[in-house]
């Protein structure tokens, strides 16, 4: 660590605390890393806090930049001036606006030790990486169709690193075998934004609605396009089957009353929901984009079907409420799977090595 004295000072800036997948990670990554070598805070560059509590709890230092409700030059100015006069050790990127933001200003003030991330599917051309691409000495990914994306913008293959999504199996776990659903509840807890093409998957409901009388959709997020979502619900013709919730911290409860879970996603990463229902063993139908095909199996932890497919999502919900053997069987492989290959200690490892690399690469100039 810096001069091997103190631990290294890791700043995580993100846009806000809000309920997000790459929030709650930020939070359990923070919240197990070694504080002997390394002190996390995180600084926000606007307000929402809905992680704030478990933060605090963790004893993670929270610095809000600004508490306007959206990223604007009060905050973009405060950044400036906080890596002028503080020079974090190590700068960590979360989240949209400040990899492009915080890849400008350090490079602006001379600060090596930066290190990007790509969470999401629409995360490469939202940071801009073709223009920023090189502006960090390393990136982060979660799933290696973001890596190979990276690749061919130029990125060298030893300044990338893939680390999944971690889940915490002791936190997450099956309920036990009384609390088994009576209900054919379809769950999908996404938020109510554009990748997440809601709109696919309530007219895929249409069909498994037609073909299981009792299943029903249960819609659990919040978003900017909340309000889009919940009036094609309204105006579904099978509307009585489908309920809408705000999200949650802790969606456990939601888990336990399903039958599986769903993504209609047109783009993805590696959702944080995926792993959380596999861990609870819950069977996932799902579209095959980005990391997805990476974590769920095709008929072994779940049904997968291409992004946009209405007949072939239907069909898939319809099969497997049909089929309960299969959903207890797929849902047996995939709370295995989260063990084996998705815990949080291998995500938290994989990072301090990164971090570790980083500040040697650095101090060596």
């Amino acid at each position: 660590m810096p001069g091997g004295t103190r631990p290294a000072r890791l700043v995580m800036l993100l846009q806000d605390l809000a309920f997000g997948g790459t929030q709650r990670q930020a939070v359990a990554l923070a919240a197990r890393l070694d504080r002997s070598r390394f002190a996390p805070e995180f600084w926000m560059l606007m307000d929402g806090r809905d992680f704030a509590s478990p933060a605090v709890a963790a004893g993670i230092p929270l610095r809000w930049l600004s508490s306007a409700p959206r990223v604007g030059p009060g905050g973009l100015c405060a950044l400036w001036r906080a890596l002028g006069t503080e020079r974090p050790d190590l700068l960590l990127l979360l989240t949209a606006v400040p990899n492009i933001w915080g890849r400008i200003m350090a490079r602006a003030r001379h600060l090596p030790a930066v290190i990007a991330t790509c969470r999401g599917g629409g995360a490469i051309a939202r940071q801009h990486e073709r223009f920023l691409v090189n502006w960090a000495a390393h990136h982060i990914v979660n799933a290696g169709a973001l890596r190979q994306r990276l690749l061919d913008l130029g990125r060298p293959d030893s300044r990338i690193t893939v680390i999944a999504n971690g889940v915490d199996t002791d936190h997450f776990v099956p309920p036990s075998e009384d609390m088994r659903p009576v209900r054919e509840v379809v769950l999908c807890p996404a938020r109510f934004c554009e990748d997440k093409d809601h709109e696919t998957l309530l007219r895929a409901f249409e069909i498994t609605a037609a073909k299981r009388p009792r299943a029903e959709l249960w819609l659990l997020g919040d978003g900017p396009l909340r309000t889009r979502v919940r009036t094609l619900a309204a105006r579904s013709p099978v509307r009585d089957r489908i309920k809408t919730y705000p999200a949650v911290p802790d969606p456990r409860p939601f888990f336990e009353q399903a039958s599986l879970v769903v993504l209609s996603s047109i783009r993805e990463a590696l959702p944080n929901v995926i792993l959380e229902a596999m861990a609870m063993g819950l069977p996932v139908v799902a579209t095959a984009v980005g990391g997805i095909p990476e974590v769920v199996e095709q008929d072994r932890t779940g049904l997968l079907s291409a992004p946009g497919d209405v007949p072939a999502l239907g069909e898939n919900l319809a099969a497997l409420l049909a089929d309960e053997a299969k959903r207890i069987r797929f849902g047996r492989t995939a709370r295995e799977r989260a063990v084996e290959r998705f815990s949080m200690e291998t995500m938290v490892r994989r990072h301090e090595t990164v971090f570790g690399q980083v500040l040697m690469e650095t101090e060596r100039g």
